[in-house]
């Protein structure tokens, strides 16, 4: 199944299995679905259910914490995590708020779903990350799945959370394949997955940034360096203890993070290796992230932004004090833009 498949399936099943869930946003019942993620669902589920909503994502999100007061569960979809801006003040003064100032009695159940993107040519207001941002919220819960069993497993976790939880999902994932379970299933929130072990070097990589850490490594095997790939999956709550077990084991961190550097989960990741790994580091910890600039428009540009395999790999080289010519690394075929807009 398709990363796109797998989420459809998920809002499928749970609104099967809970008449009180229901999705909504800007072109959730359009002929492309959002990237085919809302298709078919207004056909099985009703116009009740599955609906547009209005350019006004301050509003909606409030109408949203109104329908999860009274024990609804809903889904917001955005095209673009650009658009949640608009919406900060009910997602960090309200949604993420309310359970704590109630003690725990008013459940605030909303899943925002947000799709980030490498671009494609949509410039620095609509190309964004920002996945740090919502993760220095206390109360909300941030989750960025990076295969197709993932991404239906965590949207059934989010769905079914008494909590406010943004749902990540990059564009560049949602033609990736892989075996999805059928029926309902769940991967745990605040829990990372160890992609495979290795004794060399640690590599801790955020939603798309696990494919790329996967091609770097297949070339690093190739010297020789065996390395442990962290897929972290959820980024709040962060799941310290595996990323700790394996620096302490290998020595040496290499981040991979789609979003600028400056206060980033990057940063966080490496505080977390500092803070509890010292004495067991053999080599600075390195970082791969977004140069800080916007994000830009032109394609040419967007090739020399984005970081890739190639950067990982000569960042794992300089952990292990390897000097050498840096490989280019197998890099992604250029993708034929089939989105709404």
């Amino acid at each position: 199944m398709k990363y796109y498949d797998a989420i459809r399936d998920a809002q499928a099943v749970m609104m099967r299995n809970n008449k009180d869930v229901f999705i909504c946003g800007l072109g959730v019942p359009d002929p492309k679905g959002v990237f085919g993620t809302t298709s078919g669902l207004i056909e099985e589920f009703g116009k009740k259910r599955v609906f547009d909503t209005p350019a006004c994502e301050n509003g909606t999100v409030g109408m949203l914490i109104g329908a999860a007061m009274q024990e609804l569960r809903p889904i917001m979809v955005n095209q673009r995590v650009d658009f949640v801006l608009l919406a900060l003040d009910q997602i960090i003064n309200h949604a993420s708020k309310w359970q704590i100032m109630f003690g725990g009695a008013q459940k605030i159940p909303i899943v925002i779903r947000v799709i980030v993107g490498k671009g494609w040519g949509q410039g620095p207001q609509h190309s964004q990350s920002m996945h740090a941002l919502f993760s220095h919220i206390p109360g909300l819960k941030v989750v960025a799945p990076a295969t197709p069993k993932d991404a239906k497993g965590l949207l059934i976790s989010s769905i079914e959370d008494d909590a406010p939880v943004i749902f990540i999902e990059h564009r560049k994932l949602h033609n990736e394949e892989g075996d999805v379970p059928e029926g309902v299933y769940r991967t745990p929130i605040g829990k990372a997955e160890v992609l495979c072990e290795g004794g060399d070097v640690t590599i801790v990589a955020i939603s798309q940034m696990v494919l790329e850490a996967k091609k770097a490594a297949k070339a690093l095997q190739k010297d020789g360096v065996s390395c442990e790939i962290i897929d972290l999956r959820s980024l709040r709550p962060l799941d310290t203890s595996t990323v700790i077990e394996s620096v302490k084991k290998t020595g040496r961190l290499v981040v991979a993070d789609g979003d600028w550097r400056n206060c980033s989960v990057s940063g966080e990741i490496v505080a977390i290796a500092a803070e509890n790994c010292h004495e067991h580091l053999k080599a600075s910890p390195q970082r791969v992230t977004w140069p800080d600039i916007p994000v830009p428009t032109s394609v040419a540009l967007e090739k020399a932004f984005y970081p890739t395999a190639t950067d990982i790999y000569a960042k794992a080289l300089k952990a292990l004090g390897i000097s050498k010519e840096s490989v280019l690394v197998e890099e992604e075929k250029e993708e034929v833009f089939q989105g709404p807009f």
